[in-house]
C-alpha cells in the first residue's frame, strides 16, 4: 500500500453522515478501546487480504469514510481505495477527532478511551 494520502479527500470527524459506511482500521487493541458504533473493522495491516470484507458491505456507488488514530493510516487507505475506483474519503484527525466532536463511541473497556 504505496498510495500517497494527498491523493484522497478530506473530511472532519463533525461532518461525517451518522449513516456513512466507516472503515476502522486500528489496530485490535486501539479498536477494543473505543469505537464508532456500528464501524467496520479492518486493520491496516490485514487490510489487502480482508478487503472482502469492505466490498460486501459497500453498497452501488457508496462512499466509504476511513478512520484510524489521528488520521494517518487511514489517509493511505483511503488512497488505495481511490486508486481501486473506490469513492474513499479521510476522516481528519482520526478517532481523536471523532471523540473531541462527541460522537457517539463504544468500546469493550472505558468507551472514552480511543487512542
Amino acid at each position: 500500500m504505496n498510495a500517497l494520502p494527498g491523493q484522497v479527500p478530506q473530511i472532519d470527524a463533525a461532518s461525517v453522515p451518522s449513516e456513512a459506511l466507516l472503515l476502522d482500521v486500528r489496530e485490535d487493541d486501539e479498536w477494543a478501546a473505543g469505537r464508532a458504533k456500528g464501524a467496520l473493522h479492518i486493520p491496516m495491516s490485514d487490510f489487502v487480504a480482508r478487503q472482502g470484507e469492505l466490498t460486501e458491505r459497500l453498497g452501488e456507488s457508496e462512499r466509504v469514510y476511513v478512520v484510524c488514530r489521528v488520521g494517518g493510516r487511514s489517509a493511505q487507505v483511503a488512497a488505495y481505495l481511490a486508486q481501486q475506483g473506490v469513492d474513499a474519503v479521510n476522516v481528519d484527525g482520526g478517532m481523536l477527532a471523532w471523540e473531541r466532536a462527541g460522537r457517539p463511541l463504544e468500546g469493550d473497556s472505558d468507551p472514552a478511551f480511543v487512542a
